[in-house]
């Protein structure tokens, strides 16, 4: 075997070496992990994301990865990290990024505003939430944000005391109250409305919170300008394409839209008493 073979055959293995080396890198600019906040199980989760993120890979050219966490608190230790490149996360997760890392909305979903709620029974005694200072109230779990975290933010801020009690869905938080198990509970609309017709009429609702701006999608600073300028215009145009108009459809979204930081500014102003109800769970 000749010398300059030889020396190829030696030399071979270092430029695999160094190709890898660099690939990291080549391939951070096409493939982006995209967080989301885990509402429901992370198969559940998965079903639906999955294929929306198959679906931007294709638009979109790039890779995405989906990644979520066992729960809201492992979700936020993640999120708190930077962990993220794309996050879909809920308003105030948002504005904890944003001051944090710098996370910068893009988009949201179109055509919903969220508000938190209080239900009673239907025979129920109590007509204004104020009635129910010293009480016992039900919510989903302590780190939920328009179920729980809202309607708290806004009973600290009437200075309204009360217990909570933990009992982990908005179903269980509806049964326990039609049950007379709770005074009173936590939800929302949506998850109010697709109960169980005999459930749902046990159930009067007796407050609702003023609304605020939906879930951000959002971006990391790493993730360069023209790349999330490309990823919202392929989400922007799912609603107009019947095979994204679908997936969309299956998330429960009627679209995506353009969304801004200061949109998020009523989240911000309800940010000293969040802080202190997320301090009491």
């Amino acid at each position: 075997m000749s010398r300059p073979t030889i020396l190829l055959r030696r030399l071979l293995p270092l430029g695999l070496v160094l190709l890898a080396a660099f690939a990291p890198a080549q391939e951070q600019e096409a493939g982006f992990s995209f967080g989301v906040v885990p509402q429901r199980t992370a198969i559940d989760l998965a079903r639906s994301w999955v294929p929306i993120l198959d679906y931007l890979g294709a638009k979109t050219g790039y890779r995405f990865e989906f990644r979520t966490a066992r729960d809201a608190d492992a979700f936020e230790q993640r999120l708190d990290t930077g962990e993220f490149d794309l996050v879909y996360m809920n308003p105030y997760q948002y504005i904890l990024s944003h001051a944090k890392h710098g996370y910068r909305v893009y988009a949201k979903e179109k055509d919903r505003l969220l508000t938190g709620l209080i239900v009673v029974r239907a025979n129920s005694p109590y007509r204004e939430v104020r009635e129910l200072e010293g009480k016992t109230l039900a919510f989903p779990a302590a780190s939920a944000f328009a179920a729980s975290l809202l309607p708290r933010a806004y009973l600290s801020r009437m200075g309204i005391a009360y217990t909570p009690a933990y009992v982990a869905s908005h179903d269980s938080v509806y049964i326990g109250v039609s049950k007379n198990l709770f005074i009173a509970g936590g939800g929302v609309h949506q998850t109010l409305n697709n109960l169980a017709p005999e459930i749902r009429r046990q159930l009067r609702v007796v407050w609702v919170s003023p609304p605020v701006t939906p879930h951000a999608l959002a971006a990391h600073p790493r993730v360069p300008a023209a790349a999330v300028r490309r990823i919202y215009r392929a989400l922007a145009e799912m609603e107009r394409d019947p095979q994204g108009k679908k997936l969309l459809d299956d998330l429960g979204f009627k679209g995506i839209v353009a969304a801004a930081d200061r949109e998020y500014d009523g989240v911000r102003a309800l940010e000293p008493e969040l802080r202190k109800v997320r301090a009491e769970k």
